[in-house]
């Protein structure tokens, strides 16, 4: 009731804008306390091995992380915005009830506090000229911090861009961590309670509803004393408080795998600008698909950069493969004698840092009992490790799998790139016919840049046992698969089947697997139906 009449006294002056100040500042508090949730890569982790509470939908969900995290984004942008422009409709109210124009209850309420030791609802003080609305909005504690959370929004939104993060990295790293000003100011943004109602004691004496009618009886009715106000505490730092130890927790742990001694065993320079390194760190456990953050402190201190591992469990270290495409990356594989030098000795190697494993969509390829994992160019590396760990599993004659078949698709333009993963396929394949189940891997490989030469070189040697390109009994396609016919006949060959689809590439083919699986699954529960999963760091 207290509350409610908090509000029923300042929308008298403030009409609707007070509500949409109100409901708009809820909305930003609740969105605050949810934007750093999907980027706890620690906690999205132990969510994702907690398989008993994510199970299908739920658990595909968790790859969606950056995508809600983007879209909590906007709304802080859209509810901040509104926010502040209810605010300064405010102050027009606050303003225009201390003129003469203004008659009846909202100027009573608004002289209320012209005498000495009686309180106030109307900030805006008719014998303080210092007190206007300009100085409401910048020289208060609320004027202040509302202007500091702004330029901290707009320098972690305008940073955000796409532009931006490939241009400079640092300058995101920098930008984005503005947030913990953003989240200060936000939690001492109602220390100023400019936002003031009636207290609970005043309600108890004051008869509201019977004192809004009689303005000239206030003070001299039993029942109208003159009300007592007070500011509204701030409640914004309950909402983010939670969240922010969260997030100290994260940079705590990723602190302490820092300071982690990394001992590179192997490096390997492979055509196409492709580094690939061996790792071993104390007590470092991984599954397939799980990826790693890396940071190099002789290239940049701030930066850490994703890779997914390329290395199974059952190997007794970790590895990651990593293409040169851009200013980090070509430095990294400068630092380790890539590009055609001279590989360094391991003791002139540069210090790795390595935070992780963390979970990602490929970790669930087995819970279906049939995949279709799809790779474009460096997008295969994500399984790698997939194709290891079946490897391994092939040799334990005893492994019983979920698992029955998988469709693997790997789209290239240049020949060279297949080399560094050519000995993989051909060792699994070889595995595979040795152990009599060459029907569980299905491999389609499409070349899509290759000139006359390639083409008369291809021709001549096309019925030879084993592919030219590959060296593998499936032959290589050349050019661009046609998707249509490749969903068509993975449904024919698996009707009433739940068939996981894990995509790792552009944004503009994965738009097209999307629109594949959706095409493809049956409006049936009992029919097929393709489940879309795109890695995603």
């Amino acid at each position: 009731m207290g509350c409610w009449i908090l509000n029923e006294s300042l929308s008298i002056i403030l009409v609707s804008t007070l509500a949409w100040a109100r409901a708009s500042a809820v909305c930003l508090n609740f969105n605050c306390m949810l934007i750093l949730l999907p980027i706890s890569r620690n906690l999205l982790s132990l969510m994702r091995g907690t398989s008993s509470c994510f199970r299908g939908p739920w658990r595909r969900q968790l790859d969606k992380n950056l995508k809600f995290h983007k879209l909590v984004a906007y709304g802080i942008a859209m509810n901040a915005t509104i926010h502040i422009l209810a605010h300064l409709c405010n102050l027009e109210y606050y303003h225009w009830s201390q003129s003469p124009e203004a008659e009846g209850l909202v100027a009573a309420l608004s002289k209320l506090g012209d005498t000495p030791d009686e309180t106030y609802l109307n900030p805006i003080r008719k014998k303080l000229k210092l007190e206007t609305r300009l100085y409401f909005a910048v020289l208060t504690v609320a004027g202040i911090t509302g202007l500091l959370i702004s330029l901290a929004l707009i320098l972690i939104m305008t940073s955000s861009t796409e532009f931006i993060r490939q241009a400079s990295y640092e300058l995101f790293w920098c930008t984005h961590h503005v947030f913990i000003i953003f989240f200060i100011g936000l939690a001492i943004h109602g220390a100023g309670r400019i936002v003031r109602g009636q207290t609970a004691e005043s309600l108890l004496l004051h008869n509201v509803t019977f004192c809004r009618e009689h303005l000239a009886e206030w003070q001299t009715a039993a029942r109208c004393p003159v009300p007592q106000f007070s500011g509204k505490e701030p409640s914004a730092w309950k909402w983010v408080l939670g969240p922010v130890v969260l997030y100290a927790c994260e940079r705590i742990i990723r602190f302490w795998r820092f300071q982690q001694q990394v001992v590179i065993t192997k490096v390997v320079s492979h055509p196409s600008g492709v580094l690939e390194l061996h790792m071993k760190k104390r007590d470092f456990k991984m599954a397939p698909g799980q990826y790693i953050l890396i940071q190099c402190p002789s290239i940049s201190s701030l930066e850490w950069h994703p890779f997914t591992l390329t290395s199974a469990p059952q190997e007794d270290f970790f590895s990651v493969h990593i293409r040169a495409a851009g200013d980090w990356t070509e430095a990294l594989c400068k630092a380790f004698g890539a590009e055609g030098q001279a590989l360094k000795e391991p003791w002139s190697l540069p210090r790795l840092a390595v935070d992780g494993p963390f979970g990602a969509a490929l970790t669930d390829v087995f819970h279906y009992p049939v995949s279709m994992c799809i790779a474009t160019g460096i997008g295969v590396t994500p399984f790698a490790a997939l194709l290891k760990s079946i490897w391994y599993q092939c040799c334990e004659s005893q492994t019983q799998w979920k698992l029955s078949k998988v469709y693997f698709y790997w789209i290239c333009r240049e020949p060279g790139a297949f080399e560094w993963f050519a000995d993989l396929l051909l060792s699994l394949e070889t595995r595979m016919s040795e152990q009599g189940k060459t029907h569980f891997l299905s491999y389609h490989i499409f070349l899509t840049g290759w000139d006359e030469n390639q083409a008369f070189h291809i021709a001549l040697h096309w019925d030879e046992n084993t592919d030219v390109i590959t060296g593998l009994r499936q032959k290589t396609f050349y050019g661009r698969p046609n998707w249509n016919h490749e969903f068509r006949q993975v449904a024919y060959s698996h009707p009433s089947s739940n068939i996981g689809v894990f995509f790792c590439g552009p944004k503009a083919l994965s738009k097209i697997i999307q629109r594949m699986c959706r095409l493809y699954s049956s409006a049936d529960p009992r029919g097929i139906h393709f489940h879309y999963n795109r890695e995603s760091f």
